[in-house]
């Protein structure tokens, strides 16, 4: 049973998925329902003996093409609508054994491709506004699953979080004709301070207010609002600087480093939104080798986040975490 149930004291849409509750949890290695279906084997959610990328739809979902009608009649107060919508699971490898960053570059690309695709063909139904493409990795994030992937979530409605950078970058557009992101990129670029790695297409740099000790933006150098029109040589670099940065934190502390990859793009609510603009943020959880960054009192409870160390001396810790020979530029 899904369906969305309204918070007044947030203004925002709650998604109660209690179905998701049966989903599976870390099951053994052979029985992984992401890894290719073997001859002779355990079937898995992918019926072939091999693959490069798969997509399908996540079997317990948030929000379903067809939904049930809620549980409970609403009122004015308290409003209940059906979870519709659609979730889908990116399989980046059939290899059971690597992660984003260790796929070579072509495979990188490949995956860019499969997530404009999809964006491009969830963006076209009417009952989505707003599609994330996200991954959540390591088991301090919550993840069930081992196996390399990411989702794609497409909401009815625009989220709280992209909804309040829109809103800024409203209100930046109209005051000074610029965008928001643009600026805070261009901001950044001549501090230089907070950069970990730029190339022809895009820049990575830790934000001056981050909230994560080790957070960082990944940002298109020219003003996009979606995946959709960058170029193919854009998509390269896209790939590059997505290999890069997941490879600076697997070598941050010698260990794969968990994060969460949030991508934010423009709404697919027919409307125009002159301050959208392309960006990924990576929210690793640690704040040093051995201790978490939690979310507590003052995170939780006012929205106000209290970070360890400043994004100087992250981002210069980050510069320095891969060899240079793991960085290719070129088309």
């Amino acid at each position: 049973m899904s369906e969305l149930r309204w918070n007044p004291l947030l203004e925002e849409w709650v998604i109660t998925a209690t179905h998701r509750q049966e989903r599976t949890f870390f099951p053994p290695r052979d029985y992984c329902p992401l890894c290719p279906t073997r001859p002779g084997a355990f079937p898995t959610e992918i019926p072939a003996p091999d693959y490069q990328i798969a997509v399908f739809e996540n079997k317990f979902p948030s929000l379903q093409r067809e939904p049930p009608a809620p549980s409970l009649n609403d009122d004015d107060f308290y409003p209940v609508r059906p979870a519709a919508g659609v979730c889908e699971v990116v399989c980046y490898s059939s290899n059971h054994d690597v992660e984003l960053a260790d796929l070579p570059l072509k495979n990188i690309e490949n995956l860019i491709s499969v997530w404009v695709d999809r964006f491009v063909e969830l963006g076209a139904r009417d009952d989505v506004s707003y599609i994330l493409i996200f991954e959540n990795k390591g088991k301090e994030i919550g993840v069930t699953l081992s196996h390399p992937h990411g989702q794609i979530y497409s909401y009815p409605f625009i989220p709280p979080i992209p909804a309040k950078e829109l809103e800024a970058a409203k209100r930046h557009h109209d005051k000074t004709g610029r965008c928001l992101i643009c600026d805070i990129m261009g901001r950044e670029l001549a501090d230089a301070k907070r950069i970990v790695y730029e190339n022809e297409g895009f820049v990575i740099y830790v934000p001056f207010f981050a909230r994560y000790p080790y957070e960082t933006h990944l940002v298109s150098r020219n003003h996009h609002p979606t995946l959709a029109s960058l170029s193919s040589r854009e998509q390269h670099y896209f790939a590059v600087a997505l290999k890069t940065i997941t490879t600076k934190y697997n070598h941050l502390w010698g260990f794969s480093l968990p994060y969460m990859m949030l991508m934010h793009q423009a709404p697919t609510d027919g409307r125009h939104y002159e301050g959208a603009h392309l960006h990924i943020e990576f929210q690793p959880p640690y704040r040093t080798p051995d201790k978490l960054k939690y979310l507590a009192g003052s995170e939780a409870g006012a929205g106000v986040f209290i970070v360890d160390t400043h994004a100087e001396d992250t981002a210069a810790t980050l510069r320095k975490a891969e060899p240079r020979s793991l960085l290719p530029t070129d088309p």
